[in-house]
């Protein structure tokens, strides 16, 4: 466990016990091959739930990812089917705009729609108070500002992104713009994580929709994220990171056996 040094205090993390567990859950998935499919099977059962909860007329927060994309999907099936009509999507990349309008989902900003219904987005691990560690897909800034906005936002997850603390499973990610690059990851440093910088595949730099760069800091099991929250929203440097705190109404968890939702009071 780190604890943080200078800025922040380090205190244990309450647990919450405002949780509503509706079904029962199976075991953890094994990673490998084979289960990347079912992986796949288990994304697309937590999604498909989630967008029973889309209603005709609805605003929509359309998330970034892998298991998001499950989601989107859905919407635009229910769409062409006649299910559902009037929706507007408000899209949390680039790249999720392009799915969307493949699909027919009419896209809107917040000019138009300063109030989003519901949000569906996927995340890189929970913890038992439903908070969330996202940012692996590189849209998190605008995640969180659709998460803010959004009356109500859904959480779609398979089992394996279950986890006692945020930190154990993910490096958090934190968006910063260029220019403070070395500066903030230095500063990650200082706090005691171990910071990676995102790369593509050829091994270029990494680039969000807003051309700023991902730093990737391990910290461990954090005991104390709010703290942590705190600490790296005063620094200029950073634009954003992937501790999603508090936002989270419902948690909709796939497993092999059954599907599980976890809501907060």
């Amino acid at each position: 466990m780190h604890r943080l040094r200078g800025c922040c205090a380090w205190r244990p993390l309450p647990f919450s016990q405002h949780l509503v567990c509706l079904t029962a859950g199976a075991g953890q998935h094994e990673k490998g091959v084979k289960d990347l499919d079912k992986q796949d099977q288990l994304k697309r059962k937590a999604a498909h739930r989630a967008v029973d909860f889309v209603l005709s007329g609805m605003v929509l927060g359309l998330g970034t990812g892998s298991t998001a994309t499950f989601a989107v999907q859905r919407i635009g099936e229910r769409i062409q089917n006649g299910d559902l009509k009037e929706i507007v999507g408000i899209p949390s990349s680039d790249r999720t705009a392009k799915l969307a309008q493949s699909l027919g989902i009419a896209l809107s900003g917040f000019d138009d729609h300063p109030a989003i219904d519901l949000t569906i987005d996927g995340a890189d691990e929970v913890d038992p108070d439903l908070n969330l560690i996202k940012g692996g897909g590189g849209a998190l800034l605008r995640e969180k500002v659709l998460a803010q906005a959004s009356r109500r936002n859904i959480i779609i997850v398979d089992e394996g992104k279950l986890s006692p603390r945020l930190g154990t499973r993910w490096a958090l990610p934190v968006e910063v713009i260029p220019f403070a690059c070395k500066s903030e990851e230095n500063f990650l440093t200082s706090l005691g994580a171990s910071v990676t910088r995102r790369t593509n595949e050829d091994g270029t730099p990494f680039r969000t929709d807003q051309n700023n760069l991902i730093l990737d800091a391990n910290f461990g099991p954090m005991s104390a994220p709010l703290d942590l929250a705190a600490c790296l929203n005063e620094r200029a440097g950073i634009v954003e990171h992937g501790l999603f705190l508090g936002l989270a109404h419902d948690v909709i968890i796939a497993g092999e056996a059954e599907i599980r939702h976890l809501k907060r009071q």
